[in-house]
């Protein structure tokens, strides 16, 4: 018997509260469909070979959670179409992330059919790094995670800082 989905957003770790508000693979195939012009139920659809309900059923939580939202049809018909919000839009980097480990790490040598490009220039997009607010590039055990600091005018004082 399927349980009911764990809710992550009590989670102390940003990555879990982000996998609870895009919720799957689905979810981001369907963002990255939005971000390439896709607005209508029927066009996410016909391009995901995802079932009714399922697309629904995503859609449906992606506009509860803030990623999209309904508005009525551009072209003055009676439908509504899906839109990323601003939140949605930020998805961008984590779109481009998946892309650029994709094509790295799923693809045989000159397989890779498609190519993202800078639409202005056409030139290929740099890989992403991770960067200290300093500019310093950072490997994958170049970093950590540990408990933020509260500002100094919130904490109490110590007798070490002064009283």
């Amino acid at each position: 018997m399927k349980g009911k989905r764990t809710e992550l957003n009590d989670n102390d770790c940003a990555i879990a509260r982000s996998l609870d508000v895009i919720g799957d693979w689905w979810s981001l195939l369907i963002v990255r469909d939005a971000r390439s012009g896709k607005r209508r139920f029927s066009e996410f659809q016909k391009h995901l070979g995802l079932a009714k309900n399922i697309l629904a059923t995503r859609l449906k939580k992606l506009v509860e959670r803030g990623i999209m939202e309904m508005v009525p049809a551009c072209d003055g018909s009676a439908f509504k179409e899906y839109v990323l919000t601003e939140k949605g839009e930020k998805l961008y980097v984590v779109i481009v992330a998946l892309w650029q480990w994709g094509e790295e790490n799923c693809f045989e040598p000159d397989k890779m059919r498609l190519a993202m490009l800078d639409i202005t220039s056409g030139e290929a997009l740099a890989p992403l790094e991770v960067r200290t607010l300093g500019g310093k590039r950072l490997g994958a055990h170049d970093f950590a995670v540990v408990e933020r600091q509260a500002p100094r005018s919130t904490r109490r004082h110590t007798r070490e800082e002064g009283e």
